[in-house]
């Protein structure tokens, strides 16, 4: 049986903005209207002038408003690709995951390995799984994301007005916290306490995204405590991004000199394989908790256990006699 979608033509369409889609950007808002066309596609229909709002051309940061009527040009949407099942073992795994649940938000610890979304290779990720653990909600769509290798928190929103709501929140700063523990290679200096340096993102001729330090890029700020030492050989840190650029915490731990266990992109592949004779055979990178503030005023305080695999490879590290120490807060490197 052949894996390819057809391309289904698709002629001009009227679309009037629902209230539950109010404040949606017009990309967006053309990306769930138009399922299976390629973003690349989609921005250059609005970049070309060919989409209309209320008659009129928009920019692509255009929010669309209750009411608002879309002339979508002719376009060839992808027939949609059989949906693959979520099998049993993940499905149990992924309900034992769910760390908070209410009825406009689910936060998950995702486990390392399992993409946010399909696509690119990925047949199945965690959002399409959701939505078939939950048939009966008919919106359910990622606050986030997590990289494939990183575990830990991650909201998804189970109603557009908390999806508003939460990435208004993100874009202000102090309203949602994201913390983030790592074990990164050597000892890292107790005195510094953030990596100020602008990341720019890049693609090699394979097509792999990198990001690097670089003087034009995007202002990136991570800031960094010491949770514990394991002598000169590692150290266990919190990483907090102030700000949310791409792969910013890998990156900024790397430029610091002190790259993250586990990290085939930017960490030393000779560390790396010393450190898989522990247990660490994954990025040792986790979305450890979450602090926000719900519509209704009530303060919440989400924390993600670590797997055991970690939690096991740190005993392993700890026995190995590295000397390990406990820090306390203030305490001079």
């Amino acid at each position: 049986m052949s894996n390819k979608t057809a391309a289904a033509p698709v002629g001009v369409q009227m679309v009037e903005v629902t209230v539950d889609q109010d404040g949606q950007r017009i990309d967006n808002f053309l990306r769930t209207a138009l399922k299976g066309v390629p973003k690349s596609l989609i921005y250059r229909v609005v970049r070309k002038g060919e989409l209309r709002v209320n008659k009129k051309r928009v920019k692509p940061d255009y929010r669309v408003q209750a009411g608002d009527q879309v002339r979508i040009p002719p376009i060839r949407v992808a027939a949609p690709r059989e949906q693959v099942p979520v099998g049993q073992g993940l499905t149990d795994a992924l309900e034992a995951a769910v760390l908070y649940e209410d009825k406009d938000l689910i936060i998950v610890n995702k486990p390392s390995g399992l993409a946010v979304h399909g696509g690119s290779g990925v047949s199945l990720g965690l959002i399409e799984a959701l939505r078939q653990m939950r048939p009966e909600q008919r919106f359910m769509e990622l606050v986030h994301r997590l990289d494939r290798d990183t575990s830990g928190c991650i909201m998804v929103a189970k109603k557009r007005s908390m999806l508003r709501y939460l990435h208004e929140a993100l874009r202000q700063k102090g309203r949602i916290s994201k913390i983030y523990h790592a074990l990164v290679v050597g000892r890292w200096p107790t005195r510094k306490h953030q990596v100020d340096a602008p990341l720019s993102k890049n693609e090699l001729k394979s097509g792999e995204r990198i990001v690097r330090v670089h003087p034009m890029g995007k202002p990136s700020l991570t800031q960094f405590r010491v949770l514990r030492r394991f002598g000169s050989v590692a150290t266990l840190v919190e990483a907090q991004p102030i700000t949310g650029r791409t792969h910013q915490i890998r990156v900024h731990a790397q430029f610091a000199g002190h790259p993250i266990i586990g990290d085939d992109k930017y960490g030393v592949d000779e560390q790396n394989r010393e450190m898989k004779a522990l247990g660490f055979r994954r990025l040792f990178l986790h979305a450890a908790e979450l602090r926000l503030t719900l519509p209704n005023g009530e303060r919440l305080r989400v924390e993600a256990p670590l797997e055991s695999q970690l939690n096991d490879g740190l005993a392993k590290l700890d026995a190995s006699g590295q000397d390990r120490t406990e820090l306390q807060v203030g305490s001079n490197d």
